[in-house]
């Protein structure tokens, strides 16, 4: 059996260690990281890995693509696919910032936990996203869009760059997502006041909502907060918070680690399939989402 490879492509001037650690754990034999891979460089890149290799060995060389921003990374994703000239195809599996496992281990703890305790699901749930002009934050508002609810991202800055990302995803996804301004106290809890679910993936060590701002939240069904460095996104959220009553009674909170368990399972057992399959896979943080709901559970 041919030995596996696993290009990994970043625009940024470092790959990332803790992906190349969890490739490595995964099992990938042989790892070559690419930094300031640009979009123009995708589709030679892509035709060296596939055309120095028989057909069959598409499926044991993979290319992984990081970065810092969703829309390049899904950008780099298609131009690699295109740029595949069939039978040679390798894998693809794109995760910038860990945000598409990050994102997808985020609202699978959060519909566990609606399920759990309120007997309830994502569809036609309010849930608004702090942070919102993060990668986690467009991955938690997709992937929420895509399961019936009403997502919202919450711009700390004013609306209009937020504005312009949810176009974007109206534009690549087909889904509505509104957007708001957070720049103030009152403007974020004038947000959070139809809130079923309140998203934290803003920067951290930076308090967002306190214990006061969530009596806005009369609806509050869940709370997550992936911030793991104190003090707390949202109060009341300890990062081993699973569950956990939130200050104002309303509501359950699920912190950093709990989210983070999920999310280090999905992106370990997404490299491992692309190991294990008999066929090239092309991953990202819709697979992400369907595994970390079974690992969540």
């Amino acid at each position: 059996m041919a030995r596996s490879i696993l290009h990994m492509l970043t625009p940024l001037k470092h790959m990332s260690p803790f992906d190349v650690n969890m490739a490595i754990d995964a099992g990938f034999e042989t790892i070559v990281t690419y930094t300031e891979v640009n979009l123009a460089d995708v589709v030679s890149l892509t035709q060296d890995s596939i055309f120095s290799r028989a057909p069959d060995d598409g499926v044991r060389t993979g290319l992984f693509i990081g970065g810092k921003n969703a829309e390049d990374a899904l950008d780099m994703v298609d131009r690699a696919k295109k740029a595949f000239v069939p039978p040679f195809a390798n894998h693809i599996f794109a995760d910038p910032a860990g945000s598409f496992t990050t994102g997808a281990a985020m609202v699978a703890e959060v519909s566990r936990a609606l399920k759990a305790k309120f007997g309830t699901d994502l569809k036609g749930k309010r849930i608004v996203i702090f942070g919102g002009a993060g990668v986690v934050a467009y991955v938690a508002a997709v992937i929420g869009a895509l399961e019936g609810a009403k997502s919202v991202l919450v711009g700390h800055d004013g609306e209009e760059r937020v504005s312009k990302i949810a176009f974007t995803m109206k534009w690549r996804f087909g889904i509505d997502v509104d957007a708001v301004d957070g720049t103030s106290p009152e403007d974020r809890r004038k947000a959070i006041e139809n809130a079923d679910v309140i998203l934290s993936a803003g920067p951290a060590g930076i308090p967002i909502l306190s214990a006061t701002d969530l009596e806005s939240a009369p609806k509050l069904l869940v709370a997550s907060d992936v911030n793991a460095v104190p003090p707390a996104g949202i109060a009341g959220i300890d990062v081993n918070a699973k569950d956990v009553a939130l200050p104002t009674g309303k509501g359950v909170g699920i912190g950093a680690l709990a989210v983070g368990n999920v999310k280090y399972q999905t992106q370990c057992r997404l490299f491992r399939r692309m190991l294990d399959a008999d066929q090239p896979l092309c991953l990202d943080f819709r697979d992400a989402y369907k595994l970390a709901v079974e690992i969540a559970g």
